[in-house]
């Protein structure tokens, strides 16, 4: 893989723009002046958090999409509308920019920004793979630069309460986490031939560092999830925040990675132009507490519509801790735990990380990053699990039962295989479907990021970075 330094930084304007920024410091009641780069639908709703703060600005609003622009400058009149993201970073009347791109932006903005003397918030997963995630930890810390991830419910005092609890012992030891998303989705659908682009999208500058390959889907936005060029499927969307939940919640941050990990599942049941799994299950050695995961668009039976997705093993719940004397499973804003007969034994509420925008100001205005509640390490280490998850799929071979049952002793990975076929036929798929696969169980070096033994194959390394495009790489020295 190449490597080359071509950041715009190395231009003299932006050099002073960096300069000028990084000496600026924030006064408690000085105005901060935010850039918004990306203005779909998460950019938008974080627009809106963030112009609900008192001191803060919404100064520009940023997307490749014309379209885009014009909508939010209904929003924000008084904001500048900028299409070229380089323009609010390099803008010195600008002190933060939120990134709300498609995920293989985030970094090479983040980069951008930080290197420009700005703070970042940079919505989830804050990498499109493990090597360009680091790269931003490092590009944070040389510029001491204020960056926040966008996994929101680190904010909510839910997480510490549930985390005192299983301390207390009530439950008793944990046994293993199940991690689930269950959620509907639809086809993407395929086309004969490429999509045409629209007249409002300066397409350069929306594909950055991503491979210009044709597009078969029948939308530019949002559907960018599905393709593995641009996006990191729903283990990718979602997992951030459930997977960031296990890590708090869980192991308090103290397990930088998986020992091992090894997935399966497919692309099942649309036949469309997506390359991610729409059904996906994970397995998770962190040594005494062995973690699944569970990732399903399908419906809980074919034809099914509307609300009534798939839901096994203690409902569809984001984390599902089991213990000896019992379980908790919850989600987002509130969870309940249960002693081993089903009785309720206590019930947790919060407000989802309501505060987290704030959050990300007040540390702003310390230079205190030890203050953020989603210091971006943490993020990038919980989006760096749910890639390790598309990395072994990626590296799949056709599936069958026996030998996906064979590679884990462990009661929880039989129950997730169970489901798998279980969750096939209610859907009328067969598990001998060609586009099933069972992935490589990958060992993981934990201090370097990298594979070792048998599966560090070129392949799999390979996958822990990408092909950057010409005059978007993401810098090996930051």
């Amino acid at each position: 893989m190449k490597h080359t330094r071509r950041s715009f930084l190395a231009t003299s304007a932006l050099a002073s723009v960096s300069a000028v920024s990084a000496s600026k410091v924030i006064g408690a009641n000085d105005r901060i002046r935010i850039g918004m780069i990306g203005m779909g639908g998460r950019g938008s709703g974080s627009a809106r958090w963030f112009s609900k703060l008192e001191g803060v600005e919404i100064a520009a609003v940023c997307d490749a999409d014309q379209k885009q622009i014009d909508r939010a400058k209904k929003q924000y009149p008084d904001a500048k509308g900028v299409q070229d993201l380089r323009k609010v970073i390099e803008d010195p009347d600008i002190d933060a920019v939120v990134i709300s791109t498609a995920n293989h932006w985030h970094v090479l903005a983040s980069i951008w920004a930080c290197q420009a003397g700005k703070d970042v918030y940079v919505e989830k997963p804050i990498s499109h793979n493990i090597w360009e995630g680091r790269k931003l930890v490092e590009a944070a810390r040389k510029y001491n630069r204020i960056v926040q991830g966008g996994t929101q419910q680190r904010s909510d005092e839910l997480q510490d309460r549930i985390k005192a609890f299983l301390d207390s012992g009530k439950l008793g030891k944990i046994k293993y986490v199940r991690c689930n998303r269950y959620g509907m989705r639809d086809s993407i659908g395929k086309r004969d031939t490429p999509l045409p682009l629209p007249d409002s999208v300066d397409y350069d500058l929306w594909l950055g560092p991503a491979q210009d390959l044709p597009l078969y889907r029948e939308k530019l936005h949002y559907d960018w999830h599905w393709d593995w060029n641009l996006g990191n499927g729903e283990l990718g969307n979602w997992g951030p925040h459930i997977i960031d939940d296990l890590r708090n919640v869980v192991f308090r941050d103290q397990l930088k990675y998986p020992k091992r990990v090894i997935a399966g599942g497919g692309r099942l049941g649309w036949n469309d132009a997506g390359t991610t799994p729409n059904t996906h299950f994970v397995y998770m050695d962190c040594g005494d507490i062995p973690v699944i995961m569970d990732v399903h668009n399908l419906p809980r039976a074919k034809g099914v519509k509307g609300g009534d997705i798939y839901k096994r093993r203690r409902t569809g719940s984001f984390l599902i801790i089991e213990c000896e004397n019992g379980y908790y499973a919850g989600g987002r804003g509130g969870g309940r735990a249960y002693d081993l007969e089903g009785n309720q034994i206590e019930k947790f509420r919060g407000d989802g990380g309501g505060a987290h925008a704030q959050n990300f100001i007040d540390a702003m205005r310390s230079r205190k990053r030890e203050e953020l509640k989603a210091e971006i390490e943490d993020i990038h280490l919980s989006s760096a699990w749910c890639h390790l998850g598309n990395i072994s799929y990626r590296l799949g071979a056709p599936y069958e039962r026996e030998a996906a049952e064979a590679q884990v002793d462990f009661t929880g990975w039989k129950e997730v295989i169970e489901d798998f076929h279980a969750h096939l036929q209610a859907n009328e798929i067969d598990p001998g479907n060609e586009n099933v696969r069972l992935g490589a169980m990958l060992e993981i070096d934990a201090e370097n990021e990298t594979f070792v033994g048998s599966t560090a194959t070129t392949p799999a390394l390979n996958l822990l970075t990408r092909d950057y495009r010409r005059g978007y790489e993401v810098p090996s020295k930051v």
